[in-house]
């Protein structure tokens, strides 16, 4: 009897998977036979599932943004305490998101960057997540604290926390 195989479970099994190869070795530093090795398949079965490496890695952006999307929003809590949770979930894997996030952005032209189908889906589950929390009529502002928080945060080798505070404190909560 032949194996019943759930295909869309697998394909995202296998996405989820590939986003921690794509982080711990960037975009360009990759390939399909690298990637399909570190899956543990060939590479022609990974082109079954994935025809091209940028359809892989939107899927594993899709992964990876789906927890920020899915994230429980605590309605208990104040509007700080939530944005302070937001910002703690996303600093974990910031440096080498972002570090990914840029490597695969390289040679890109600002309207290729508008365009891009994982950039677009990225910053519309950030901007949702933040919609949550502080509605749509602030949440481009907040959303631009909070990554800009992050990277600074990162650059400073995570002191800037430390040093100037919470987050959610340099975002104006009205």
């Amino acid at each position: 009897m032949p194996k019943i195989v759930d295909r869309d479970k697998y394909k995202k099994d296998l996405a989820e998977r590939a986003a921690g190869f794509f982080s711990k070795h960037g975009y360009a530093g990759v390939g399909m036979r690298g990637i399909a090795e570190h899956l543990g398949m060939s590479k022609s079965a990974l082109y079954h599932y994935f025809p091209t490496k940028e359809s892989l890695f939107l899927a594993s952006t899709e992964s990876i943004m789906s927890r920020v999307e899915e994230a429980p929003l605590d309605v208990e809590t104040t509007e700080a305490a939530q944005l302070q949770a937001l910002v703690d979930s996303i600093r974990g894997d910031f440096g080498p998101e972002m570090a990914l996030v840029f490597d695969y952005l390289r040679g890109k032209s600002p309207a290729e960057i508008a365009a891009d189908k994982a950039i677009q889906m990225s910053r519309s589950m950030y901007l949702k997540a933040v919609e949550r929390i502080v509605g749509p009529e602030r949440a481009v502002e907040t959303l631009s604290v909070v990554m800009g928080h992050l990277m600074l945060d990162y650059l400073s080798g995570g002191t800037l926390g430390r040093s100037m505070g919470r987050a959610s404190d340099m975002i104006s909560v009205k």
